[in-house]
């Protein structure tokens, strides 16, 4: 601004980088948030493959199948909750990042307050002597229109009023010699503050881009690990055989080798009936 004593831009960089770290602030408080879900959601599945039964009555291959699908659910609810932590342990980075920030840029800040409340004072006290000395300059006209009555009055007032004005033109060149000075001053510190906020601002955009791309590499291979441990499920379960759980159930239950014998009929109403009567035996002669 052209107004020496506005500080409308230095405020607005101010209200920027502010800006700046509350977005900060924003996405760690996004991690938090997706840990605690994270967590929430890997504690459940763990619950979920240790209390619920699946199963449990199955045998031989499928029942492997099961059991291997029951510990990749625990293995990925244990992902989760290892997921939860490293996004903690990112948050974290992210809070003592925009805090380390928030540190240096205030020892900028408080130079910058320090010599603005100087510049500004010095400002005013300069502007303030030189309206001191405009004040004397009407007792030049007034000595024309005085009478002569009042010359030795006025000379000697004359006099006083001219070392007065000597002594404010004095003091009004030494205020802008040194208001000058602080002016160079500020606009030099201005200028450093200015690239000092500048590198810190470069530093949390790529620290901000960063954080995010690594966050998005987390989810996707968290997404790779699961997959990884779904597909050991599918391994598995290409590994199940109908055929050979049937003969396993077949082997594990038969009561024998041989099945019963045909039943056959048998009449014995008829076999009664069709019976031929038992006769007695006849004498027989017996020769002498």
């Amino acid at each position: 601004s052209t107004d020496l004593t506005s500080t409308v831009g230095y405020d607005s960089i101010i209200q920027h980088l502010n800006d700046g770290r509350k977005n900060c602030k924003e996405f760690e408080d996004f991690l938090k948030e997706r840990a605690i879900i994270e967590e929430k959601y890997g504690k459940e599945l763990i619950n979920l493959s240790k209390k619920k039964p699946c199963g449990q009555t199955e045998l031989n291959t499928l029942k492997r199948s099961l059991d291997v699908f029951k510990q990749q659910i625990d293995n990925v609810g244990q992902g989760h909750i290892q997921l939860a932590q490293t996004l903690r342990e990112e948050a974290k980075k992210m809070e003592d990042f925009r805090e380390k920030q928030k540190l240096h840029r205030k020892k900028i800040e408080l130079i910058m307050e320090a010599i603005h409340k100087n510049r500004n004072l010095q400002y005013k006290k300069t502007m303030e002597v030189k309206q001191t000395c405009c004040c004397f300059l009407p007792w030049g006209a007034l000595l024309y229109l005085s009478s002569l009555s009042h010359f030795w009055q006025l000379f000697l007032k004359l006099a006083q009023t001219k070392s007065a004005l000597e002594d404010s033109d004095r003091s009004y060149q030494q205020s802008v010699t040194t208001l000058e000075k602080i002016r160079e001053e500020w606009q030099k510190e201005h200028i450093k503050a200015c690239e000092f906020f500048e590198t810190q601002e470069c530093e949390r955009i790529n620290y901000f881009r960063n954080a995010l791309w690594l966050h998005v590499n987390q989810l996707s291979q968290d997404c790779v690990q699961n997959d990884e441990k779904y597909e050991e499920i599918r391994k598995s379960l290409e590994m199940c055989s109908i055929e050979k759980d049937i003969d396993f159930y077949v082997n594990l239950r038969k009561t024998g080798s041989l099945a019963p014998a045909p039943v056959v009929y048998e009449n014995y109403y008829n076999t009664q009936r069709n019976a031929t009567p038992v006769r007695s035996p006849v004498p027989v002669a017996i020769s002498r």
